[in-house]
């Protein structure tokens, strides 16, 4: 497997980055233990998480898909220097925990570490925009972890192209390390997000670019067809939107080509992302065995040009 170059930040990761937000919530720690020792076993190098997941979950607080890959780390069945950790910071996680301030920062980080169970994190981001807080005090923040060693790299998600490029201005005139990573949300539905002026300033920039709802929380895998197939499911306010005109195209072209390709939608959908301009990897998760093994078969799978066309013009 050809791993990839990350932007500026020194590090390489396989073509698919794993989806840690089902940690705690769809699958419980016995299923995200096999599922992760499955994905290394492939190959396969860098996990996805944030300190707020899953803390939509009733039960739950955040923390806990970091706590339990921090219990998955502690096992030993992959070495740490062999594991990618991300994980982000911004999010609320309480009265008067959330934002892009330095002293949060520097307590978030803490408390990541202590439930990742580890003395360093390989990519730190910033969740959100903070539009009450100045780039220069989260990047000085940053860097002063950077030098102590506890992050690795930096990166943002959710910022526009005027948000991304503020923030570079205010890097290079406070002589403070930048974002080197985007995290956009990104896929065959929902692509005006990305595509244009964000998309080419990653380019120009050499931005890692690692996108998440890259299978459009399941709707991309083609087992929601209609309104029924969503109920009861955990993502079912999420899917529900994506069952309109637009989505019903976007699956009939994954079937076309999952019909001349032999392969399933989801690895299809993965696939267009990986040969999209800008995209490093995409995220995504699986909640089985079976569903993972969609994530592994979508690293070594080549859309056509005509594939790509057909995928481009349903989700246009």
């Amino acid at each position: 497997m050809t791993l990839r170059k990350l932007g500026k930040t020194g590090i390489s990761i396989a073509p698919i980055v794993f989806g840690g937000n089902i940690f705690g919530w769809t699958a419980d720690e016995k299923t995200s233990f096999a599922l992760l020792d499955k994905f290394f076993d492939a190959g396969f190098n860098t996990i996805d998480t944030a300190d707020v997941y899953s803390a939509w979950v009733p039960g739950n607080k955040g923390g806990d898909s970091e706590e339990i890959i921090g219990r998955w780390l502690k096992q030993g069945r992959v070495a740490r220097d062999k594991v990618i950790i991300v994980t982000k910071v911004g999010s609320e996680m309480g009265p008067g925990k959330k934002g892009l301030k330095a002293s949060y920062i520097a307590q978030a980080v803490e408390a990541s570490l202590r439930r990742l169970q580890t003395d360093h994190i390989d990519l730190y981001l910033s969740h959100w925009p903070d539009p009450d807080t100045p780039y220069e005090e989260t990047l000085g923040a940053y860097a002063r972890l950077k030098e102590q060693g506890k992050i690795r790299a930096i990166g943002c998600s959710n910022l526009d192209a005027q948000q991304l490029q503020d923030s570079f201005d205010a890097a290079r005139k406070a002589g403070l390390p930048r974002y080197d990573v985007l995290q956009p949300e990104y896929n065959l539905y929902d692509r005006a997000g990305f595509e244009g002026a964000l998309a080419d300033l990653c380019v120009k920039e050499d931005i890692g670019v690692i996108t998440y709802f890259s299978l459009a929380a399941g709707f991309l895998s083609g087992k929601y067809r209609t309104k029924a197939d969503t109920e009861g499911r955990a993502r079912e306010g999420r899917v529900s939107k994506y069952l309109d005109d637009k989505g019903l195209r976007i699956l009939a072209a994954l079937d076309k080509v999952a019909a001349e390709t032999g392969a399933k939608p989801a690895e299809i959908a993965l696939a267009w992302l990986l040969r999209k301009r800008g995209v490093t990897a995409p995220i995504a998760s699986a909640t089985s065995l079976t569903q993972l093994d969609a994530l592994i078969n979508a690293a070594n799978l080549t859309l056509s040009d005509e594939a790509m066309a057909l995928l481009d013009k349903a989700g246009a």
